[in-house]
């Protein structure tokens, strides 16, 4: 098939599709049926395990393995986007991650306290297949959209994610409630594991039929210089970063909010699970999956008018406003206990989430400066969110097993917001008028 040319809209469809296959991994392994199911392996008046020769609360316990994936991500993915730019084929990577995630995903069907440890590594593998294929997604925006159609596409890839994922939820969710006892909805939760891994290869060949390799018409051998090149091809990266002061003053912003929001993303479903009044286990489980949902669907409405906000007052006095939201979130969040205070919460949080990511991503496009070695750029974006990550999830997983609780930990995430707000302030408010 001939390569579509830049800016092409079906070229464009078809990597924001991309979003609509991977996101069901975020939304029901991530935020959703796997942390209530995974919470639902423990008593109600024991939320703690022995594991690794240590004595630790199951939710401490997710976000340190959360926490160790990340951080294998964020050290292999620099030198795999560099080889992926230098042997033009990125692509290749992109599947690679996407079906090793895929698979892990099948693979929690079997995830139980009883063989804890490869439960685990499959939600270790689980994560390293999710977000380095995200390395490689990322780093065709550039290539496939013009600067004037990145935010919109931007804002169209997490929009078809969000809904999406959003309608296999509800499938599960149909599955779940219709379970006849406690036993039956456990199993339901594994099959909707399996979903997810099909869901996600099936629909991902859309995105690949179109895509182009890479963005180099010839390819070359992999070689020992060549996984050398990706390291030399880095330092260069960081050198052109440090003369761009733009950037460099975004990518400050970005990784401290980076620590917060997906930190917050990624434990709301156990901090529901175990702090919320729920009046029977029942309502909990549906509860938290409508919550869920809640957010999906106005993260769509969010991630659409942020892209409309940021056409009319710039990219970072957005992103500054959305901080500040985000920032008043983790606050509020403290003090709730009711299940319909978590519902406005809720609310609040999926309006602003979808902005912030989205727009977050195309911000950082525009503020790259005109290569074809966009995949080593993008890794440094990656590097960034993931190492953010990782200090997020182990401030929250520390503070959780310390306190018993992780209200005091959401608290201090606020605290990154307020520091984000601050480095986003130093970026001229035309730098991504390009």
């Amino acid at each position: 098939m001939k390569n579509l040319q830049k800016g092409d809209k079906k070229l464009l469809n078809a990597w924001a599709f991309y979003d609509w296959a991977n996101s069901v991994y975020t939304l029901t392994i991530a935020s959703a049926v796997f942390p209530i199911f995974y919470d639902s392996l423990f008593s109600d008046d024991n939320h703690y395990i022995d594991v690794f020769g240590m004595h630790l609360k199951n939710s401490a316990l997710i976000s340190f393995i959360t926490a160790a994936a990340f951080l294998v991500v964020s050290f292999i993915s620099p030198f795999l986007s560099g080889i992926a730019d230098y042997v033009g084929n990125k692509k290749s990577f992109m599947k690679f991650f996407c079906y090793v995630g895929a698979l892990s995903c099948m693979g929690l069907y079997w995830f139980d306290l009883g063989n804890i440890y490869v439960g685990l590594a499959f939600y270790f593998l689980g994560l390293i297949g999710y977000w380095g294929s995200l390395v490689f997604y990322n780093s065709y925006l550039p290539d496939i959209a013009f600067p004037e159609q990145q935010d919109k596409i931007s804002a169209k890839g997490y929009s078809l994610g969000y809904v999406g994922s959003v309608l296999l939820l509800i499938i599960n969710l149909v599955m779940i409630m219709g379970a006849e006892n406690g036993a039956a909805k456990m199993q339901a939760m594994r099959y909707s594991f399996i979903m997810v891994g099909v869901w996600w290869v099936l629909f991902s060949q859309y995105t690949y039929f179109f895509l182009p390799k890479g963005s180099k018409e010839t390819t070359q051998k992999l070689s020992r210089d060549v996984i050398f090149n990706g390291f030399k091809e880095l330092k260069k990266v960081w050198g052109l970063m440090k003369k761009n002061i733009p950037l460099k003053r975004y990518l400050g912003g970005f990784f401290v909010s980076s620590m917060a929001v997906q930190t917050v993303m990624l434990v709301a479903t156990y901090f529901g699970a175990q702090e919320i009044q729920w009046e029977t286990e029942e309502d909990g489980t549906i509860g938290l999956i409508k919550c869920i949902l809640i957010i999906q669907l106005v993260a769509v409405v969010g991630a659409i008018c942020t892209s409309k906000a940021s056409n009319k007052w710039g990219n970072i006095p957005t992103l500054i406003v959305i901080n500040g939201i985000w920032a008043t979130f983790c606050a509020l969040i403290y003090f709730i206990t009711l299940p319909i205070e978590f519902y406005v919460m809720a609310t609040m949080a999926g309006f602003v989430m979808g902005g912030i990511q989205s727009l977050s991503r195309s911000t950082y496009s525009k503020l790259l400066p005109e290569t074809e070695d966009t995949a080593s750029f993008f890794s440094f974006y990656d590097v960034a969110e993931k190492i953010g990550i990782v200090i997020g999830m182990c401030v929250y997983g520390i503070i959780d097993q310390i306190t018993g609780s992780p209200r005091a930990a959401i608290v201090i995430l606020a605290l990154f917001f307020l520091t984000s707000i601050f480095l986003l302030r130093r970026v001229p408010k035309n730098a991504t008028s390009k």
